[in-house]
Order: structure tokens, then sequence, then C-alpha cells
């Protein structure tokens, strides 16, 4: 009877090994980045951005539809103390692989400038209209985080008052 239960308990342990462990799931962050300037009143009335100077606290605003057309992610964004703002989609979902794509679904658009001086909109590269992503091959890729990083912009404000040339 020993015999047989140490027969049962090796078959067992061998059938235990050969079980695929379950997949570890990976959560791969989709993230924006960009940078929001003020533009210089050399440069008012086109979409240069020489000299300009970055603006913090300033907000933009993601949105991405759905393949329906639908709003499925919004969310807006606050720049750092440098103008650049790095906008994690958390809770962003994809429902068809292709057209929820956030390369095709989502857009980064100006909402709203802390400088008195400098809050006219303009849409610079779209930031009015809603900025489209780029991706330029870039993603961070640790064993705690992972993510995919899309680039928008630069937006830019335009300041409220040039004096004339």
């Amino acid at each position: 009877m020993a015999i047989k239960i140490q027969v049962i308990l090796i078959v067992f342990s061998l059938l235990l090994a050969h079980v695929p462990a379950k997949p570890v799931e990976t959560t791969v962050n989709v993230v924006i980045e960009g940078m929001v300037y003020c533009q210089s009143c050399d440069n008012y009335g086109s979409w240069s951005l020489s000299e300009a100077k970055p603006i913090a606290k300033a907000k933009v605003s993601v949105i991405c539809k759905n393949y329906k057309k639908r709003v499925n992610f919004y969310k807006a964004f606050e720049t750092n103390a440098y103008g650049y703002f790095y906008a994690e989609l958390q809770g962003f979902e994809m429902g068809h692989s292709y057209l929820d794509h956030p390369l095709h679904s989502c857009r980064v658009k100006l909402v709203s400038s802390p400088l008195e001086t400098c809050n006219v909109f303009s849409n610079i590269n779209y930031g009015l209209n809603g900025a489209k992503l780029r991706f330029e091959d870039k993603t961070i890729d640790r064993s705690d985080y992972k993510a995919v990083i899309y680039t928008a912009g630069p937006l830019a404000f335009r300041p409220t008052y040039c004096p004339p040339k």
C-alpha cells in the first residue's frame, strides 16, 4: 500500500511539473509626451517657435475616439516647470486593434495657459483642432514598468498683446 501511495505521489508530481504556468500578464502603458510654448511676438501669425518660451502649468487634453467616432477616453494633463507633459493614458482601451489604435484615434488639444500675457490659442501643429500623434520608436521596457511613447506637438499659445512693428 505504501508503494502505491509513493507511485501515485511521484506520478502526480510529474504531472504538476509539466503543467504550463499561466503567462504573466504585463500591462503596457500608452503615453503621449510633448511641449507647450508661448510663441514670441516676432513670429506671431506663423507656425515658427523660434525664440518661444516653455509654459509651466499649461493644460492640454487628450481625446481618443473609438472606431464608431465616440469619445472613449478624455483627460487633461498639466505641463511641468519646463513646459513638458507626460500623459499616461490610464484606462485607455482599444476595442478594434487597428482603428482604435492611439496613432489613429487620439489627439492632443490646448486647454489653458496660466500666463495672462500669453493665453491666446494658436493652431500651431493643430493644437486647436487636435494634434496627431507620432511614433518615434520610443519605449520604456523595465521589469516594473513598460510603456509605448507617442509624441504630439509642440503646441503653443500666442501672446495676448504684441506691439506693432
